[in-house]
């Protein structure tokens, strides 16, 4: 009788976020490996930006060199095989540029460019032209562009109301500008659900899920598009990598309050699944 032999485990697909690094591990390059991880991929990052920060605030940003980024992004590709990219902070105009010509040069099956612009607390986290830059250079290489309201007023120049004719006013201007699909998100909005909008071609469609009240809301974007590129990644259509990322990021929000981070706008659970299932809660202590 011949040896039995167990399934190969299903291959773990490579992931590449280029971003900025967040020392409170909130956002940026520390939450998008984080979320890598927490959906069976292998995470990768290219760092654009050094930044002092916490969860109360942005304090300094030290940007890297173009030319050293695009080395970083260089020897990933030259040695490791990448099934899809998250872009994130990218700083400057500059840097813009370069990561657009280094995508073009090893065209990666799938890139979520999250157009970055300020952090959670409202600092600027992009210099002079970056907005412009990003329509000029990245909406032709992004597979899917995933803005939230503030992001898409200062991509189209003009103010977007938390409601789904301006979203999706937003979206076909930025599809005019050269977006191949755009995801406007409405998560900064009110009511009880944060809807999201997608424009995929001609078709529109409205993606919903219930609004969780936490003050733990660092890096709610730089999670959604690292979702998005970890489930592009594993075969995913572009509908169903946002629907499961969206009940990813729905699942480490509402699993946020186990943590104890800083005194502002603390981090998403990114392991909460994992975690929950190795280490149950344990219950009280009884008297």
């Amino acid at each position: 009788m011949s040896e039995m032999h167990p399934p190969a485990p299903a291959r773990v697909p490579n992931v590449l976020s280029i971003a900025g690094s967040d020392p409170c591990g909130g956002a940026g390059i520390q939450a998008d490996l984080a979320t890598f991880a927490a959906l069976r991929c292998h995470g990768m990052s290219a760092i654009t930006a050094l930044t002092a920060q916490n969860t109360q605030g942005v304090a300094a940003i030290h940007g890297v060199p173009p030319e050293f980024v695009a080395r970083q992004i260089d020897v990933i590709f030259a040695d490791i095989e990448v099934a899809a990219v998250k872009l994130g902070m990218l700083a400057t105009a500059e840097t813009v540029a370069m990561v657009a010509d280094r995508l073009a040069a090893h065209r990666p099956p799938f890139v979520v460019l999250d157009p970055v612009l300020a952090a959670s607390s409202g600092a600027s986290l992009a210099g002079a032209g970056v907005a412009e830059a990003i329509v000029r250079h990245l909406f032709p290489l992004a597979t899917l562009v995933t803005p939230n309201l503030a992001e898409a007023a200062a991509l189209t120049g003009k103010e977007v109301e938390a409601d789904h004719a301006a979203m999706r006013e937003a979206a076909q201007a930025l599809r005019t500008r050269g977006a191949r699909a755009v995801l406007v998100k409405g998560g900064h909005g009110a009511g009880p659900t944060s809807d999201d909008l997608l424009l995929d071609g001609d078709a529109c469609r409205v993606l919903s899920a219930p609004r969780v009240t936490t003050r733990n809301t660092h890096g709610t974007g730089c999670t959604l598009a690292s979702a998005i590129a970890a489930h592009l990644a594993h075969g995913h259509d572009l509908a169903e990598a946002i629907t499961a990322a969206k009940a990813y990021l729905s699942g480490a929000l509402a699993a946020s309050s186990a943590l104890r981070v800083g005194h502002g706008a603390g981090p998403l659970n990114h392991f909460y699944d994992l975690w929950a299932s190795k280490h149950p809660a344990r219950a009280p202590d009884q008297d």
